[in-house]
């Protein structure tokens, strides 16, 4: 029987409860399927050589060639059902059953005893922060200030806290435009630090493990902080104050003047070294 449009939407939803990584080719096959089934044949011009993740996502689906919608739909709908056998309808919560939470693969948002508690979820990376992540967790915030609960927790899934920024983040900068890029990422990291600073319940870090990078800079923007044995403590123990008004024009300024790198000469031709190295791999 060919799968109706339910079927493709639950499956769809299916792939954001996977509890293990399928791996980069069962994510690329998805993608390609997903677009084919939702788009249609490839439609956008092929990316820069540099953009390696953006390439390959063109080629899967490009690959694709005419296949029609319905038999793309068929056939994510049956690969999804082969990624999770053992998936029942009945055992999770279905599209919009956490109410006014952000549904996501890697930002995963609970409630119990008056408590939200919200978990980095990428645990075969060390919960390495992704841009769609940094989003997932600002509109995660945003829901959690507007709820019932009186606080909210921050913690990891698995060994690791977070291991910071995923360098797979500036694959991107080898794009043509790396002035609006530049901009792009200033504004979401402005935004970012910004709802930390701009919460209005107690927010608590749950220090599962370590902690590298961005995730270590924000936890003096809590009100608590919890950390395991094995969290390494290297940066300063800053604490939030009242005087929110300095601590964002200091978020400005920082944006500021990593903008300004991310343009420099040095930065462009570091990450380009990176690329072709890891590519050679």
């Amino acid at each position: 029987m060919r799968a109706s449009q339910k079927d493709f939407d639950i499956a769809v939803h299916r792939v954001k409860l996977l509890k293990e990584d399928p791996g980069n080719d069962a994510k690329l096959k998805l993608y390609a399927l997903y677009k084919q089934a939702t788009e249609g044949p490839c439609n956008v011009p092929k990316p820069s050589v540099f953009n390696f993740i953006g390439k390959a996502k063109w080629d899967a689906w490009n690959a694709l060639g005419r296949l029609p919608k319905e038999t793309a739909q068929q056939n994510y709908v049956e690969f999804v059902s082969c990624l999770s056998p053992s998936w029942e309808s009945s055992s999770q919560a279905g599209p919009g059953a956490s109410g006014s939470w952000p549904e996501s693969e890697h930002v995963v948002v609970t409630s119990k005893d008056g408590i939200t508690t919200i978990t980095l979820n990428r645990p075969t990376k060390k919960n390495a922060i992704t841009i769609q992540m940094y989003h997932d967790i600002i509109l995660a915030l945003k829901a959690a200030s507007k709820d019932n609960s009186a606080m909210t927790v921050i913690t990891g899934n698995g060994d690791y806290y977070s291991s910071g920024n995923d360098l797979t983040n500036f694959t991107k900068f080898a794009s043509d435009d790396l002035e609006k890029l530049s901009e792009d990422s200033a504004n979401i990291l402005r935004n970012f630090v910004g709802t930390f600073i701009d919460f209005p319940k107690p927010l608590v870090a749950v220090v599962n493990g370590p902690a590298v990078g961005i995730s270590v800079t924000l936890l003096g923007l809590f009100d608590a902080v919890y950390a395991s044995d094995r969290a390494m403590s290297r940066g300063k123990q800053l604490i939030r104050s009242s005087e929110k008004e300095k601590l964002h024009a200091v978020n400005a300024e920082e944006c500021r003047v990593g903008r300004e790198s991310w343009l420099s000469t040095e930065c462009t031709t570091a990450l380009q070294n990176f690329l072709s190295r890891k590519a050679r791999l």
